[in-house]
């Protein structure tokens, strides 16, 4: 099974974790400042602010999460905002360096209702089940394998009535001529680095698609009934945010 993205995104963190998150040249170690930082949390906020809201008129008007679950929580661009809206928020990333990263922010924010764990393909660090579980940009860096049995484990850990907001792609804009299909040749995404490559090249970051028949049978499966569903596309990346609630 591929593990190499756990090696990948923890060389992320240790290098570049703000622009691991988001890829903008000002979020890059060598060059962000207080006002990039600044601007890269302000859009954390703004975020979580539209998933709530979305969640309320879509699926729960009176929604108020008492636990939360950021899955993929980096350095806790997305787990502070939801720190303050509810009263227990976990975050969960492969990354240690990138953990230790979101420590130092929830600690410079002063939040106490924060805890950190490292992920693993069981979620064996989890005592759920939350109100919400939350993931975005996170999926598409992860094997498809691998993803979609995290994915039905996170499922598993939603609370009857709990929300689950999560993100992922399916298909990329230079597939347009298959109508979103990947050709059958295509070559896989490339897992290992290029030992010619230069020892400061950024790591890899994987971009993967997932079947969108697997993803909602596994939601049907769990006793999910309907859903809202809307568009993301990050760089020619198509994708899906997916909100839905167990009952």
């Amino acid at each position: 099974m591929d593990m190499s993205t756990d090696t990948a995104w923890e060389e992320w963190g240790r290098r570049d974790p703000y622009f691991g998150v988001i890829t903008d040249p000002k979020f890059r170690s060598a060059g962000i400042d207080e006002h990039a930082k600044k601007e890269f949390f302000a859009s954390g906020e703004l975020h979580v602010h539209g998933v709530l809201a979305t969640i309320r008129k879509h699926i729960d008007p009176g929604f108020a999460p008492r636990t939360a679950l950021d899955f993929g929580c980096g350095v806790g661009r997305l787990l502070m905002p939801f720190a303050k809206v509810a009263q227990e928020v976990v975050g969960l990333d492969v990354s240690p360096s990138m953990l230790q990263e979101a420590q130092r922010n929830c600690d410079a924010q002063g939040l106490q209702n924060v805890r950190l764990f490292r992920s693993d393909d069981d979620l064996s660090t989890l005592t759920g089940p939350f109100d919400l579980i939350h993931s975005c940009i996170v999926f598409q860096h992860i094997p498809v394998e691998r993803g979609r049995a995290l994915f039905e484990k996170l499922l598993q850990q939603l609370s009857v009535g709990g929300v689950g907001a999560i993100q992922l792609t399916y298909s990329k804009t230079r597939f347009a001529s298959t109508y979103g299909l990947a050709p059958l040749e295509l070559p896989r995404e490339a897992t290992t680095p290029n030992p010619r490559a230069s020892t400061d090249a950024d790591p890899l970051m994987q971009m993967n698609p997932y079947n969108l028949n697997e993803i909602l049978f596994l939601m049907q499966r769990r006793g999910i009934s309907q859903f809202h569903a809307e568009y993301t596309d990050h760089g020619g990346e198509l994708g899906l945010f997916l909100f839905f609630r167990v009952t």
